[in-house]
């Protein structure tokens, strides 16, 4: 009986062993692997779970709007649909010998006659309004007589990039929520009626107190 008793202590002596062994040995693995994980960079190591640091993607796909032509040639060919191909367009026409920052607050007015309840809701809307009758539009290259050809590429490929700024959100706030501008060579009977918010260039822009928009307020 005692020599059962004895062998049944070194059994369990034997086992026991083995089990301290093994946790030992499985602590050790766990040291040693959050060693080498502590030398993996964290970009990396995120990667390896599909985390990406969106926030740092965001701020480089939105560089700060810079109102230079350096700027402008350093954004990525321009292309859209409807509503950008009109903005792009009246940008030509309207105001392509602007500088860059008289050509985002032309767009600026047009964007601001979108968001007002006194004008049509879409970018080709507001820009085609009125057109067909003879120098009743609201932007008078659409019913001069003229038929729309762009003979300078360079100069649209550049008021197209404005129009694509503007339309994904740049925020401008040049001409305090202005519906309306006109050239200093002219001075039209309405002018007279609006508040001057700007001068940018060789336009000079109004706001209806009627119809202010988010912008000027």
């Amino acid at each position: 009986m005692k020599l059962l008793t004895m062998i049944a202590v070194m059994a369990a002596t034997i086992t026991m062993g083995k089990s301290v062994a093994a946790e030992t040995g499985l602590n050790t693995l766990i040291e040693r692997e959050k060693t080498n994980l502590s030398a993996v960079p964290s970009r990396k190591f995120s990667g390896f779970f599909g985390i990406r640091n969106t926030s740092l993607k965001s701020r480089r796909a939105e560089p700060k709007l810079e109102f230079t032509k350096a700027w402008l040639d350093s954004r990525p060919p321009a292309k859209g649909g409807e509503q950008f191909a009109c903005l792009a367009e009246a940008l030509y026409f309207e105001a392509r010998g602007e500088t860059v920052k008289g050509q985002f607050a032309v767009a600026e007015v047009i964007l601001n006659r979108v968001k007002s309840a006194q004008f049509p809701n879409t970018p080709c809307a507001v820009i085609n309004q009125g057109t067909g009758r003879k120098y009743q539009c609201q932007f008078t290259y659409t019913c001069d007589g003229h038929k729309e050809v762009i003979h300078e590429k360079k100069a649209y490929q550049r008021v197209a990039k404005v129009a694509r700024a503007a339309l994904d959100g740049f925020k401008t706030d040049l001409t305090g929520g202005a519906t309306y501008y006109h050239t200093t060579a002219v001075r039209p009977r309405w002018s007279r009626t609006f508040t001057k918010t700007a001068r940018i260039g060789v336009h000079l822009f109004y706001r209806d107190e009627r119809y202010r928009t988010a912008l000027s307020n």
